[in-house]
């Protein structure tokens, strides 16, 4: 069996898709270098989840790539089956399948004229989105180590189902205390990667409004945020007319790398077994590599312990 391992820190990211898969290769390998062990990426109205992720191992030998989360909304549970299948027999031990997205999360989106609609109740949509997978022959070899699978999980009841019927949960957009209780529900055993936004920006009050506006655009379209938020005690002078600084600065963390470190630690010691790290920068069209490279430091940081696939 191949064992691969996430470490302590990787990079979440959704810049490759404004990249040519040139420079997307190029950046995908340096990060694998600088000492990252996972590389976690969004899927939107960009390449789909399947190209990018074959894109993604093509170019790296070790890194273990992370679907962040795989949109249910986009494909049948038969196709998503038989592309973790192919993805794990490709590349052994390497491939993390997270699944999420609007089809699970209760109410139709739309974007740019592109609407997603609703398949209804989260829940119920994801356990028999499961099961379906889970139903789907498999010809041909099996892959060995069988992919691992994570949901993208906020509330109680589907953290529970992230640690019934898969490898753990991805949470994405929580504060700290969230991680606490992700592992309180989840039990000891379930793997709880969780993401956490970041500004590489000494000065405060610039950072905070680069994140103010990045908060503020899934508070306004995304319920389950705002649903989440206030499990952990922000009302509505936290959230209406724009995110408070104390909500914010829950969600985001800013300043210099010891203090990106320390909001790192402070995940691990809550309860999670990998942070990976979403870099917001004042241009979003643009690959975050400088920041990337500086925060490597924490990716090779040994006191931060790794997770293991395999």
């Amino acid at each position: 069996m191949v064992e691969h391992d996430l470490g302590g820190v990787g990079i979440w990211t959704f810049a490759f898709d404004g990249q040519p898969v040139g420079r997307v290769r190029e950046a995908a390998a340096e990060i694998e270098v600088l000492g990252y062990g996972a590389l976690w990426f969004g899927e939107a109205f960009g390449r789909d989840t399947v190209g990018q992720a074959w894109l993604l191992l093509g170019a790296t030998e070790r890194l273990v790539v992370a679907a962040g989360i795989a949109n249910a909304a986009l494909r049948d549970p038969m196709a998503m089956a038989t592309a973790e299948h192919a993805l794990g027999e490709a590349y052994p031990g390497r491939y993390l399948l997270g699944l999420g997205g609007q089809r699970v999360g209760g109410r139709s989106v739309e974007a740019d004229g592109y609407t997603i609609p609703s398949g209804g109740k989260p829940l119920a949509l994801m356990r028999g989105y499961l099961d379906a997978m889970d139903a789907v022959p498999q010809y041909g070899p099996r892959p060995d180590p069988a992919p691992r699978r994570v949901l993208a999980a906020l509330g109680p009841k589907m953290l529970a189902l992230a640690a019934e019927r898969t490898w753990g949960a991805h949470p994405y957009h929580a504060p700290v205390e969230h991680t606490a209780e992700a592992r309180r529900i989840m039990g000891s055993e379930a793997f709880l990667g969780v993401e956490q936004v970041v500004v590489l920006d000494a000065d405060r009050a610039r950072a905070r409004e680069v994140a103010r506006a990045h908060v503020g655009g899934y508070l306004e379209s995304a319920p389950h945020q705002v649903a989440n938020m206030r499990r952990f005690g922000f009302g509505d002078e936290d959230i209406a007319g724009g995110p408070s600084s104390r909500l914010v600065d829950s969600v985001v963390a800013y300043g210099d790398i010891e203090m990106i470190g320390e909001r790192v630690r402070q995940h691990l010691d809550a309860g999670a077994d990998h942070v990976c790290l979403q870099v917001l920068t004042a241009d979003p069209t643009a690959l975050p590599l400088p920041q990337w490279r500086e925060l490597a430091a924490l990716a090779r940081d040994s006191s931060f312990a790794p997770a293991a696939i395999g």
